[in-house]
């Protein structure tokens, strides 16, 4: 009896998450951009950049915590909710001293927001040159960010 009763609660759960993402009426992200290169960087200073993102749903959007994929790669955002039609931001920066070469950090979006998948994920690239070398590429510097 015990474990039908457990069955039924994580069921009655279940459901309002999945209604929120078929919500017609739900939050919804539209970012200028999702995935952002920084080119060849230097070794050294930090990368920053900030990924904006206007409201797009008729609710209000709450984005409830941001992860990136490892501990050099660290996001911060508004905590107050979106309001429809308006525009928040994702600042994210990426520490490259001790990180020469290519890296792909996605940034992974918990929120209230409709999705095809449970989480909404942003994605920074680029190129980490190390101090004296040079590359036949174009390089870019970091991208200021307002925050």
């Amino acid at each position: 009896m015990y474990k039908i009763f457990m069955l039924l609660v994580s069921i009655a759960f279940a459901f309002p998450a999945i209604a929120q993402n078929n919500n017609p009426n739900a939050a919804e992200f539209k970012f200028v951009e999702e995935t952002h290169n920084f080119g060849n960087i230097p070794e050294g200073p930090e990368a920053q950049y900030e990924f904006v993102f206007t409201n797009v749903g008729k609710e209000p959007l709450i984005i409830q915590d941001c992860k990136a994929s490892c501990g050099c790669t660290i996001p911060e955002w508004s905590k107050a909710p979106v309001l429809p039609g308006q525009k928040g931001k994702i600042f994210v920066r990426y520490e490259t001293k001790g990180r020469v070469g290519t890296f792909n950090k996605p940034i992974f979006i918990a929120s209230n927001a409709k999705s095809k998948e449970k989480r909404y994920e942003i994605v920074i690239t680029g190129n980490v040159i190390a101090a004296g070398e040079k590359s036949d590429a174009p390089s870019k510097t970091a991208t200021p960010a307002k925050h």
